[in-house]
């Protein structure tokens, strides 16, 4: 269902952008409304680079702790993402990228995001690469000692798998 509406979506987009542009432009103005424009673009770059840097510096310090830096990491993605609606002409784009810019939306879109996630940390009791299951209780992590084929069950490499 998701993929039907994705696809509409881009088509509708800049469909409800021209109706923005004409109805504010009725409202205020010509060159108001593309002022407007060029104030956000503005402003998303300003806002970019100013909280662009922040994150970044978040994003170091939680690496210098050692810790998984996945919120800061989706933190900067997201102003990024903002920063680039707001230098796209239109008014939707820019109420979208100026909600991203907002640490409270950020931080609900973490909280929805994080449920479907199981974050790799580097570490562990024997080294490597290990998954943290508190997410999902049906992760099983299994080091290479642990794991074996059962050659009387006909276990090997590619079994049960379509060509």
């Amino acid at each position: 269902m998701l993929r039907l509406l994705i696809p509409f979506a881009v088509l509708l987009l800049p469909l409800a952008e021209i109706a923005c542009f004409i109805l504010v432009g009725r409202r205020i103005g010509l060159f108001p409304t593309l002022g407007l424009v060029v104030l956000a673009a503005a402003a998303g770059i300003v806002l970019m680079r100013i909280q662009g840097f922040g994150a970044l510096m978040r994003l170091r310090q939680s690496a210098a702790e050692g810790k998984a830096p996945g919120r800061e990491m989706l933190d900067a993605a997201m102003i990024v993402l903002a920063g680039l609606l707001l230098l796209i002409p239109g008014f939707l784009t820019d109420i979208v990228g100026l909600l991203l810019f907002l640490p409270p939306v950020r931080q609900w879109m973490w909280n929805r995001l994080i449920r479907n996630v199981v974050i790799v940390t580097p570490g562990g009791s024997r080294g490597g690469w290990h998954a943290t299951p508190e997410r999902d209780p049906r992760t099983i992590d299994l080091d290479s000692d642990e794991f074996h084929r059962d050659a009387a069950r006909g276990d090997r490499p590619g079994a049960g798998r379509p060509d």
